[in-house]
């Protein structure tokens, strides 16, 4: 198995001459002022049989990206939808628009379930949102090989009941940026992280006993964010510091091949 980053926190896994995406976007102007499509991003290397989707934030699910990287009737993989009324949902009402408008294969499925698709068997486990909406990270495991990924969440106590049930880990994919949120929909706001900052994911990276700690949802060229969302200054630079020899940072586009 070799997984490839794809920019934010995008990535391909390939086995068995298949692949799958992950939270792959190639939008990212709802957090990116000024952004230029395709900037900053990859495109898989090929159709995929499946997508994977943390949670509903348009910088993790692009229904029109996902329409062109996938073969007809891919299945969708995604969390349940936002609880409470528009106001409540208001991050996640236009993916769920988007895919819907597309005829994309969505299935909502729930914590610890698991599907075989092609090579790969794919979990779904628990995360925490930072805006309190639905999420999922991942465990995909093929070729005797086990990946984590981690979309954007927040430190919680789930990740020593993932550890139990599928460490040790090959390569775990970790947010490391540490955005802080003032949006407003999210008011008083909070001066803490809604996703992991860089000595977090190293601490997540430890309990998973990992072997690649990658990080991701990050640019190390800080474009111009919507206001509000306001990132560690040096992600990788503080996650290498604080990861060490598990610490592993990936190009846009680069691959891991994780049989060496």
């Amino acid at each position: 198995m070799r997984v490839r980053r794809l920019g934010w926190a995008g990535v391909e896994i390939e086995a068995g001459g298949r692949r799958l995406v992950v939270d792959y976007v190639r939008d990212l102007s709802p957090l990116f002022t000024g952004w230029k499509p395709g900037e900053g991003l990859a495109e898989p290397s090929g159709k995929a049989t499946a997508a994977l989707v943390t949670h509903l934030h348009r910088d993790h699910t692009d229904a029109s990206a996902l329409a062109d990287a996938l073969t007809p009737g891919a299945p969708v993989l995604r969390p349940a939808p936002g609880h409470g009324d528009d106001v409540d949902n208001v991050t996640t009402l236009p993916a769920e628009r988007e895919l819907a408008l597309h005829r994309l294969a969505a299935e909502v499925v729930d914590a610890w379930s698991t599907r075989e698709i092609g090579p790969f068997r794919v979990t779904a486990v628990p995360s925490v949102d930072g805006l309190g909406d639905p999420q999922l990270n991942w465990v995909v495991q093929a070729d005797g090989q086990r990946v984590f990924h981690g979309g954007d969440t927040m430190f919680h106590g789930y990740w020593w009941l993932i550890a139990r049930r599928f460490s040790p880990f090959d390569a775990v994919f970790l947010p490391a940026n540490g955005a802080v949120v003032d949006a407003p929909h999210l008011q008083p706001p909070s001066p803490l992280p809604a996703a992991l900052d860089p000595r977090q994911a190293a601490a997540a990276a430890e309990i998973l006993d990992a072997r690649y700690a990658v990080p991701i949802h990050y640019e190390p060229e800080q474009p111009d964010k919507i206001a509000g969302y306001v990132e560690v200054a040096d992600p990788e630079k503080e996650f290498r510091t604080h990861a060490g020899r598990r610490a592993h940072v990936l190009a846009v586009g680069e691959w891991l091949d994780l049989a060496t």
